[in-house]
């Protein structure tokens, strides 16, 4: 079930409030151009400035519109333990088919207390849970030993890697197994990360480009990397450009070029500067996805 190109939604934006209806228009999209599980409410989805009711009616809505065609890993994280359990068992009982947990930001836990807080959602909820391992933003990073630890538990699933260090998938793969589901959260480095025994991507450029990045996942699952290659070529600008400025201001240009949103954010994001803008434009031309 968790393998391929899982898309990193973005939550869309008018006048202020969730834009729900452009929302399930995302949704049914990236179902229609083969994209293999979606992810709402992640860091490129704005959870930090989402309310709690608006971030459970996003999970709502996508496991609604999404009707079991394709699984949704539910963004559940926070630094705050017991916040991370509820959103978790709400996640749960709307039907997700899993919770991404993030690793506990700016309060900077050790690794126990790391495991301890994993422990805790572990033990309230009866679905995969998915570690999200991303030192660059959370500032502390989990170690193999202690992803081991959790791997003993009933709900721990696999990791979201966002340490960019390939060497983590293989190190991983020594200490649990391949059955330890280890998925990439990025996406410049995707193709090494499957090649070292990686099963797909949490995908930020998935938004912008969900069939070629289906089409990439599937073809280093079945071991066709000069294929894969050859989309990596098409895709690396877009992997680029829409990190020139923070994340997801990019993507919902992009998206709002290609007529399916507006470009909204939430301070303290702001829209893209006008070189950004081409950037994007020029490597949306390069991936073949504008005129």
């Amino acid at each position: 079930m968790f393998k391929g190109s899982f898309v990193a939604l973005i939550t869309p934006f008018r006048d202020g409030k969730v834009d729900e209806a452009a929302f399930e228009k995302l949704v049914e999209w990236h179902i229609a151009e083969g994209t293999h599980g979606l992810v709402p409410c992640g860091t490129t989805g704005e959870s930090p400035t989402l309310s709690h009711d608006e971030h459970r009616r996003v999970i709502e809505l996508c496991v609604k519109v999404a009707a079991g065609r394709v699984p949704v890993m539910a963004g559940a994280g926070s630094n705050n333990t017991a916040e991370a359990v509820s959103l978790a068992r709400f996640a749960m009982d709307v039907g997700a088919d899993a919770v991404l947990v993030v690793t506990p930001y700016y309060n900077k836990p050790g690794q126990e207390g790391l495991y301890r807080h994993f422990k805790a959602v572990n033990d309230a909820i009866d679905i995969p849970i998915f570690i999200y391992n991303i030192p660059g933003r959370s500032v502390i990073d989990m170690s193999v030993e202690t992803m081991a630890r959790l791997f003993e538990l009933k709900n721990i699933y696999g990791v979201k890697d966002a340490t960019a260090n390939l060497a983590r998938v293989s190190l991983q793969r020594q200490a649990m197994g391949e059955g330890f589901c280890q998925l990439s959260g990025e996406d410049a480095t995707a193709l090494g990360f499957n090649a070292h025994g990686g099963v797909g991507c949490i995908s930020v450029t998935a938004n912008v480009a969900p069939k070629l990045c289906a089409e990439f996942q599937e073809a280093t699952l079945n071991g066709q990397y000069a294929k894969a290659l050859e989309i990596q070529d098409r895709l690396m600008p877009l992997h680029t450009a829409l990190f020139v400025e923070p994340n997801p201001a990019p993507s919902k240009f992009a998206l709002s070029e290609l007529g399916l949103c507006s470009d909204e954010l939430r301070l303290p994001l702001i829209e893209v500067s006008d070189a950004t803008k081409e950037q994007v434009r020029e490597a949306m031309r390069h991936a073949g996805l504008l005129n």
